[in-house]
């Protein structure tokens, strides 16, 4: 949507397809009883200049809504905070030296300026060698696994390093403290605006129609299940396995650069309850008997009266696409999730469930797998003629954030304008 309105602000007719019914992808909101929000959870730091100034321009930057948000920690069956420096200290898995070394390996890697060096190792190796083998398996493992599940293992160190960088920044920025926000009414409000600036700018959004291929000749031909249509310029923006399947008249070299592109996905179960937990927006999880990889308790940082002063609660398991939960109903997601989250929260019932929901996408993320840049990284321009790829695989260091994505299609709309325009 951003790459749409960047590309007709600098004078191109511009006709976005969405194969979903409506526009927004992972932004999408949920229904989860009476109440809408995001389907999955997602928050807007005080650094993520690109996310904040496209609000801005949307009209919706005063409706950001800042909190001070805490962290937790799961660990050797107890519930403990990591919100601060004291609590840091008192951490009790970790020993006097443990911390020195993990606080030591944060600040070295605050002052890393070129990622470009960590792409040749691995993000556990690295982090191994920083801090020690206790500290990586109580501290980094978890907030690995919560992020990137099992393929933490072919991760290199710049993803690690990037989200250090990110959180130090919004750390500056909120004045040391972990200051996260969110728009008021959900990105489902986002959405709504975003879809009336497009149509005031002459873009043109056909939704539920999915592109079954694409060739390029005198013009760039598009084909639906309903005919076709052809263009002057293409530019794709799905993921790198859907855009190999699509365009068979790219070269072998680059269908298979594309293919071999390992995308995270994301099963993550959604409940209203009754009552809260912890009260950490997210709290990280040591225990391999717990089947989802982190608690994120929305309204640690959300307004309860959003959901009829209930709180929302998601339960992500980051997976790839091997894991037998992909294959099973909501009702069996749920009845392995939630009797271990009782578990976790003794005082929780079923009772307190007021409603829920499991919400799926597989292609969430890629992995930044060792020299990404060099040899996974797709270009932007393609061998068709006219035919462009602009995707999140094009980041080859970030954490996969809305930031992120809008900083992306903010450069790239301006590199194909000015080819386009040559």
């Amino acid at each position: 949507m951003t790459l749409a309105l960047r590309l007709s602000q600098a004078g191109f007719a511009v006709t976005l397809f969405e194969a979903s019914s409506e526009l927004g992808g992972l932004l999408h909101p949920m229904q989860i009883g009476p109440y809408t929000w995001d389907r999955f959870y997602h928050v807007v730091l005080m650094s993520d200049t690109n996310t904040l100034s496209l609000l801005e321009e949307l009209g919706l930057k005063d409706k950001v809504q800042w909190e001070t948000t805490k962290t937790g920690f799961y660990t050797d069956g107890r519930l403990h905070s990591m919100s601060s420096a004291v609590e840091f200290l008192a951490f009790p898995p970790l020993g006097l030296l443990d911390k020195l070394r993990l606080g030591a390996s944060i600040f070295y890697a605050s002052r890393i300026k070129s990622w470009e060096r960590l792409e040749g190792i691995s993000v556990s190796a690295w982090l191994t060698k920083l801090s020690g083998k206790r500290t990586f398996e109580k501290v980094w493992l978890p907030l690995l696994k919560c992020k990137l599940g099992e393929n933490y293992k072919i991760t290199n160190a710049a993803f690690i390093w990037t989200t250090i960088a990110r959180m130090y920044a919004a750390r500056k920025a909120g004045l040391k403290q972990e200051m996260f926000g969110y728009v008021a009414s959900g990105y489902a409000n986002v959405l709504k605006r975003f879809e009336e600036t497009l149509k005031k700018q002459g873009v043109k959004a056909v939704v539920g129609t999915p592109v079954r291929a694409v060739s390029s000749g005198n013009e760039v031909e598009v084909r639906f299940n309903t005919g076709a249509a052809g263009f002057d310029s293409v530019v794709l923006t799905g993921a790198c396995g859907q855009t190999a399947r699509i365009c068979p008249e790219l070269s072998e070299a680059e269908r298979e650069r594309l293919a071999s592109v390992t995308y995270q996905g994301v099963i993550c179960a959604s409940y209203v309850l009754k009552r809260p937990l912890g009260g950490y927006y997210i709290t990280n999880i040591t225990e391999e008997w717990v089947p989802f990889t982190a608690v994120i308790e929305m309204t640690a940082l959300v307004d309860k009266s959003n959901f009829g002063g209930h709180s929302l609660v998601y339960l992500p398991l980051y997976a790839d696409k091997s894991d037998p939960l992909w294959e099973q109903s909501d009702e069996r997601v749920n009845q392995v999730f939630f009797p271990a989250l009782r578990r976790m929260y003794p005082a929780l019932s079923q009772d307190d469930v007021v409603a829920s929901t499991v919400c799926r996408a597989e292609d969430v993320m890629p992995v930044t797998t060792l020299n990404y840049s060099k040899e996974l990284l797709p270009p932007m321009q393609t061998s068709m003629k006219n035919v462009f790829i602009v995707n999140s695989a094009q980041i080859p260091n970030g954490t996969m954030n809305v930031n992120e994505l809008v900083g992306l299609a903010n450069r790239k709309s301006a590199e194909i304008a000015g080819l386009l325009k040559n």
